[in-house]
């Protein structure tokens, strides 16, 4: 295991944070924590934790959206068919499904489509527009891709199709020539947030539409005599309510900042989840052991919630995204967006429709884990008997036999195993190297790939994950030259795991019952507002510290001098630890506070991410 830098943050005004300590009446970890977030003043801290929706930009703020919303209105008045089409991942599905879902009920001309990972690859293909000209389609909404869609764009207007981009991946250098391109990263749009999912772009194409139909914005404020409007503004609000629950767990699964409008967006998804989840989401969570409670219970306390426990955005990243990953990386996302498409529980049809798919989902996603699992040890095995491998900065690995779906959850377990910027490729059925990159934070891959880009096929995405396609005769000229670049790129300190800790804490002095409250108000949690993690020192284990699942170690800590409560605490992959716990040694831990839910009770928990033994 590697060892990993412990930094505590200091990269704020104390003075700030005495001002807002007594503005909010707060303890001054609590002030802290917010001043770290960018939250200096009490309008700051209002907005952060009393998230609404007003609080959302004005959708026509969006470069294109008038032209998109035009075009869109003139599909429908004039009966033509329309199809939806999106990537086949967690945003890309579920942002079909919503934008898709909600036209429907008005235009029934409509059709959607997701591309085979296998046979077509990332974004918009040319079997798609085929599929698309076949149809009698006239109009595509793109979600989730197309932001580099040139040739796709040109081909489809060739065939009498326009298209409407809507995508939120890094522009190339010159935009498509569409109807309309929706995406807040290109240059010239003056969106002020930057960071939606694709699910969220496809929301504010609906909340568009809504918005011009209803007369009134979600951002518009009233006066007292404007009853009218003000209960038309109500009105949209709850409309555009139902389809938040995907919107959440697109935010959650694609792993986008957890900042301004998704924050918003992310908050009333999970209360949507929490309290009516539609059919699709609730038999996916059924599979992972999470049961809603009884009718009677949840009808004499609705506030409690549906499920047994409340969800939250990680229960959405590793309980529902996966299952709706694994159908488009086994079979065919198909499967996924009908399974997300079953959005009515008092529709019997949907739930019993949604049951048979989340069943089918499920087996996908344990052929998937088995996949992931094989091909996960056999790259360690390749690595670790490679000296030459072991030094390298970057990791580049080739095999024809790990599938195709699969090659970007083991790029992440590798990352997570040796700490370095890691591209796998397979090779796809029209013999090209097909494969999936991810970094470190201190690595930007896709900036990287762009100084590749005269040896690729192809490649698009984020700072931290992105897709890659070239032949195989330019696949050894590509591992040297990425290597260099990482090589160039990365100080050897970087390469050493980072935790960044937000603030040393008393167990005694400052875990309060109010701390504890305030706390949970900081979520939901994600990038740029991740759970905090404290740090606190000379500690001791109550007596019984043991082994638990997969070298895990349960225990429960004290603080030695102030003989504080003791809490119970967790520390995944860390059972290395038993016998020096055992021993008595006093510690220092960072961690994070959280809820543990098991057999019905609910109690504080220390999930550990390091521990540190006195000598």
């Amino acid at each position: 295991m590697k060892e990993k830098r412990w930094l505590l943050r200091k990269d704020y005004d104390l003075e700030t944070v005495e001002k807002l300590a007594e503005a909010l009446g707060v303890d001054k970890i609590i002030a802290t924590l917010l001043v770290e977030r960018g939250i200096t003043t009490f309008e700051d801290a209002k907005h952060f934790f009393r998230p609404s929706l007003d609080q959302l930009h004005d959708p026509f703020l969006m470069k294109d959206m008038d032209k998109a919303i035009e075009r869109i209105n003139n599909c429908i008045r004039n009966k033509e068919r329309l199809l939806i089409y999106g990537d086949y991942d967690v945003d890309g599905t579920s942002a079909v499904a919503l934008v898709y879902s909600y036209f429907h009920a008005i235009h029934p001309n409509i059709c959607f489509y997701v591309p085979d990972r296998e046979k077509e690859g990332y974004g918009i293909s040319k079997q798609g527009i085929d599929y698309a000209h076949e149809e009698g389609v006239t109009l595509i909404i793109a979600l989730d891709c197309g932001i580099k869609a040139n040739e796709q764009a040109d081909y489809a207007r060739s065939l009498g199709i326009d298209l409407i981009v809507g995508d939120h991946h890094l522009p190339g250098d010159e935009i498509p020539n569409c109807v309309a391109v929706l995406d807040p990263k290109r240059p010239d749009c003056p969106y002020p947030y930057k960071e939606l999912s694709g699910c969220g772009i496809g929301f504010k194409i609906v909340e568009a539409y809504m918005e011009q139909k209803i007369g009134v914005k979600l951002c518009d404020t009233f006066q007292e005599h404007e009853f009218g409007k003000r209960k038309a503004q109500e009105t949209l609000k709850l409309k555009l309510l139902k389809y938040l629950d995907l919107v959440a767990v697109s935010i959650a699964s694609d792993i986008v900042p957890m900042t301004g409008e998704n924050r918003v967006l992310a908050a009333f998804g999970l209360k949507v989840i929490n309290t009516c989840p539609r059919p699709g989401i609730e038999a996916i969570l059924r599979h992972s052991k999470i049961e809603p409670r009884n009718e009677s219970d949840r009808m004499g306390h609705p506030e409690e919630g549906y499920f047994c426990k409340s969800l939250n955005i990680t229960d959405l990243v590793f309980l529902v995204g996966p299952p709706i990953n694994a159908a488009g990386r086994i079979r065919s996302a198909f499967d996924s967006v009908k399974l997300l498409l079953c959005e009515s529980p008092q529709n019997p049809k949907d739930v019993e429709t949604a049951k048979e798919l989340a069943e089918e989902i499920h087996k996908f996603n344990t052929q998937r884990k088995d996949l992931d699992s094989v091909a996960t040890e056999t790259a360690k095995k390749i690595i670790e008997s490679s000296p030459e491998l072991q030094r390298r900065k970057s990791i580049v690995l080739v095999d024809d036999n790990w599938h195709k779906g699969v090659v970007g959850i083991v790029a992440s377990r590798l990352v997570e195993a040796y700490y370095k910027p890691a591209i796998i490729f397979t090779r796809s059925t029209d013999d090209m190297y097909v494969g999936s990159a991810r970094s470190i934070k201190e690595f930007d891959v896709h900036a990287a790939l762009e100084q590749c880009s005269d040896l690729l096929e192809h490649f698009g995405g984020h700072k931290c994950a992105a897709g890659v396609s070239l032949r195989p005769e330019n696949y050894e000229a590509f591992v040297a030259r990425f290597e260099q670049i990482v090589e160039e790129g990365l100080a050897d300190e970087q390469m050493v795991p980072e935790i960044m800790i937000d603030a040393e804490v008393s167990f005694a002095d400052h875990i309060t019952p109010k701390f504890l409250r305030i706390l949970e108000q900081f979520s939901p949690f994600g990038p740029d507002n991740n759970v905090p993690i404290f740090l606190s020192k000379n500690l001791v284990d109550t007596g019984f510290p043991r082994r638990v699942g997969s070298n895990h170690l349960k225990f429960s800590a004290i603080e030695f001098e102030k003989r504080s409560r003791p809490y119970s605490a967790i520390a995944f992959q860390l059972g290395d630890h038993l016998d020096r716990m055992k021993r008595g040694s006093h510690f220092d831990l960072c961690y994070m506070l959280e809820n543990n839910y098991w057999n019905g009770k609910t109690e504080i928990q220390l999930n550990v991410k390091d521990i540190r033994f006195s000598e």
